[in-house]
Order: C-alpha cells, then sequence, then structure tokens
C-alpha cells in the first residue's frame, strides 16, 4: 500500500522522520512529533493515520485539527492524491456551512477542519464523535498560538472513545496541556535540523528610513525566481502591493485580512508558475504547499529567531539552495539571533523589470462536487483547445471550481477554442483567472 502511495505522490522514498513516526504509531501510546517546516509532517501521520483505519468506510474514524483553512485544505488534498479509497472533508471558517453539513450527511472517512468550524458542527450534531478513534493536532503550537485552546478543549471532550492521538509541532513545547489528554507520550524531535545547509543569508542595505525602493531593486535583480517577501503587517502587505502593481511588476498577495477565495487563488498562481512573487504575513511561514522557492525575503525583520526560522523554512527545503535576504533600513541593523556577519548583496545602478510569466491561469466555473476531475480538464484541453502536453500546466480541482497553468502566449487560442464547449455535458464558464 504505501508503495502505490508514494507512485500516487510522486515521491521515491520516506524520508527518517516519516519512517520513524510510522515505526512509534505501532506501539502503545500518544505520538508527539516535533520537525521543522517543510520536512514533510503531513505524510508524515496520514501514513500512520492510513494504518490505523478499518475497511468500515461509511463511519467517521480520523479527526484532524489544524489552525488555518489553507492547511486543511492542503492535507485534504495530500490525502485525495495518495488514492486511498477513503473518503475525506474538511471544514472550516469562510466556507459554505450548509455545503459541508451536505457532506457530512455521507460521513467521510477522515475529517480535517480548523478548530472552530468543527466545533460548530458537533454542537448542532452534524458529525457522530462516538466512532472518531483517531485525534491528530497539527501545528498545535500554532494552533495556541491563534487562541484556539477552548475550542479545542471543547473537541476533546466530545471524543469519549479516543484510541490515539498525535501532535505535530514546529517548536518545541514547554508542556503539553493537560486538555489534550496524552499518555504514554512517545516523542520523536527532529527540531535539531532546523539549520539549513543549503541557506545562504545576505542583507540588502536601503538608503534613509523608506525601504520600498531598496525592495524593488531587488525584486528586479531576482527576475524570475520564485520568492516570498515576508511582512510583520498586513498593511505593509498592501503598500508593497500598490508599489509592485504601479511598477508593473505581477505579483500575488496572502493574510488574513483577504476573502478565502482571494487567498486560495494568490497561492494556486503562485504554485503553478502564474506569479513568482508572493508578499506576504507570517500566515505562509507555516504549514503551507508552497514549493521550490528559492528566495526568502525580510522586507520587515521577524521579531524572534522562531520566527525567522520558520520564515526561512521556506526555501532552501529537501537539500535544495535558496537565499534569505534581510532589508535594512539606515537606523535597522542584523538581529542578535544572526551569528557571523551576512553578505551584503550590491543592488544594480539600473533596474530591469522581469520578465512575463511563463505561465497564465485559466479559471474554470467546475469541480469536484460537479464530478469533474483532472482528466476530463486534459481531454478537453488537449483535443478542443489544441495544447500540447508540455504547455499544460498544474491542475488544482476544488469543490466548485477548477484552475490550470497554461503557457500565457496559447491562453488567448484556448480560451477562443473552447468558449463553447462543455464538460461531461455541463456548460462551464472559462476565462482567466483574476
Amino acid at each position: 500500500m504505501i508503495d502505490k502511495i508514494l507512485t500516487n505522490l510522486g515521491i521515491v522514498a520516506l524520508n527518517d522522520m516519516q519512517i520513524a513516526s510510522l515505526k512509534a504509531c505501532e506501539k502503545e501510546g500518544d505520538l508527539v512529533l516535533l520537525s521543522p517546516t517543510g520536512s514533510g509532517k503531513t505524510l508524515g501521520f496520514l501514513l500512520p493515520v492510513l494504518q490505523r483505519l478499518n475497511e468500515t468506510k461509511e463511519l467517521l474514524q480520523v479527526l484532524i485539527l489544524v489552525p488555518s483553512r489553507e492547511l486543511a485544505i492542503q492535507i485534504e488534498q495530500v490525502f485525495r492524491a495518495m488514492g486511498t479509497g477513503f473518503k475525506v472533508n474538511c471544514c472550516y471558517g469562510g466556507h459554505s456551512t450548509r455545503t459541508e453539513r451536505n457532506n457530512l450527511d455521507q460521513s467521510p472517512t477522515v475529517l480535517i477542519g480548523t478548530p472552530g468550524r468543527i466545533a460548530y458542527h458537533l454542537k448542532h450534531r452534524h458529525i457522530d464523535p462516538s466512532t472518531i478513534h483517531t485525534l491528530v493536532l497539527d501545528e498545535f503550537d500554532k494552533a495556541l498560538e491563534f487562541g484556539f485552546q477552548s475550542e479545542m478543549s471543547a473537541i476533546i471532550k466530545e471524543l469519549t472513545h479516543l484510541k490515539k492521538r498525535m501532535l505535530t509541532s514546529a517548536t518545541e513545547l514547554k508542556e503539553i496541556p493537560a486538555f489534550v489528554g496524552m499518555k504514554s507520550i512517545v516523542k520523536l524531535d527532529y527540531l535539531t535540523h532546523t539549520k539549513l545547509p543549503g541557506l545562504e543569508i545576505k542583507v540588502v542595505k536601503s538608503m534613509g528610513k523608506d525601504k520600498l525602493e531598496a525592495l524593488f531593486s531587488l525584486v528586479c535583480k531576482l527576475g524570475n525566481k520564485p520568492s516570498l517577501v515576508f511582512c510583520n503587517h498586513r498593511d505593509a502587505v498592501d503598500r508593497i502591493s500598490e508599489l509592485l502593481s504601479a511598477k508593473g511588476i505581477a505579483h500575488g498577495v496572502f493574510h488574513g485580512g483577504m476573502e478565502q477565495d482571494d487567498r486560495e487563488r494568490a497561492l494556486i498562481k503562485f504554485r503553478n508558475g502564474s506569479h513568482h512573487l508572493l508578499i506576504t504575513t507570517d500566515l505562509a511561514s507555516r504549514g503551507l504547499d508552497i514549493p521550490s522557492i528559492q528566495n526568502v525575503i525580510h522586507y520587515q525583520l521577524a521579531v524572534s529567531e522562531n520566527i525567522f526560522l520558520h520564515r526561512n523554512g521556506r526555501t532552501a527545503r529537501m537539500h535544495a539552495e535558496g537565499t534569505s535576504y534581510l532589508v535594512l533600513a539606515e537606523q535597522e541593523r542584523v538581529p542578535e539571533y544572526i551569528s557571523g556577519t551576512p553578505l551584503v548583496e550590491e543592488m544594480p545602478v539600473k533596474n530591469s523589470l522581469p520578465g512575463k510569466a511563463e505561465w497564465l491561469t485559466l479559471y474554470l466555473s467546475a469541480g469536484r462536487k460537479e464530478k469533474i476531475n483532472k482528466v476530463d480538464i486534459v481531454g478537453l484541453l488537449l483535443q478542443k483547445g489544441q495544447l500540447k502536453k508540455d504547455e499544460l500546466g498544474l491542475i488544482e480541482v476544488l469543490d466548485h471550481c477548477s484552475f490550470v497553468a497554461v503557457k500565457s502566449d496559447k491562453i488567448d487560442d484556448v480560451i477562443r477554442l473552447i468558449r463553447n464547449e462543455k464538460i461531461k455535458k455541463k456548460s462551464v464558464k472559462m476565462e482567466i483567472s483574476r
């Protein structure tokens, strides 16, 4: 089964942490897994979860609590991609409660959700807690930081038939709160590997207090290399976005003040290469599936070493190399938590805008709930849209819509060719994603 799952996911082999997690869950007691961002924790708990499932697929057996909507969606996508045959759903704030209730009428085997939304469904008895035998608290430290303690405590009190508790964290926990109810704990600590050997730290110096021009020069120098710009506050994200838009630089924005649909689109475009630059708060420093990032830019300095490490964990992952840039105003200094003296990155005398992205994103107004899958979309775009395979990129199918990366010089022709086509006899709106 594991070999088939790895093939479905395109993974050659499990890493040491994932193997240790599988072995640990064969023992009696509960599991605490401490491992840095980007180390593969999702598969580290999903594989043990899968081994605990019985064939009674119509009953809810596993509950996975996560601190953010994006993480819930990501875990659901990974589980679906594993091809296990078990039903999975996720519930989170900003999603239709009516849709979720309809999904829960035919119980999934695995349910993923944010604490507030799961507590809501439990209160209204849309979920039967008596059949749940396994609980996963993913990114538990972040859930506590977000203030979900009371919701998590109320949920766990309802789970009276638990046989296994798993807790993951990307930071060391001083203590595990009593409400979690963990006993005979098996602890796996991989946090000693938070230092990234492939990561180089550099400084970009700004003249004066305003760092926007220095950031603009750096973005121009980096060109189309996938990069994340971190800020401490939403208003800084929006201010940077306004500047880049005025300069004609394509980019995405991601923070907690945005509508859920807009956040999802920003991540999708960044993943599929329609945008090479994402301006964000620390909301994107943990738990999100954003691969192949070459550069992390600290526009505003992290307030602690812990946050600095999490931000940097988005690059130089899985033996790759990456660069972390500190943008410093005249009065700012390299934080004490950074050892050594980082090299200063020299900026060009004249800025040249990055070239246009190789991909653009096509939006389709149908998804899983309309019985649309990736095979349907590929067939339409290759046959009716006359695309070649290498002109078609990442495809993401959500509940009621889908997003497809198409070569930017082909997308207008594709839309013209498929404008009046149907998928599975359904009329579907197709346009360049806003």
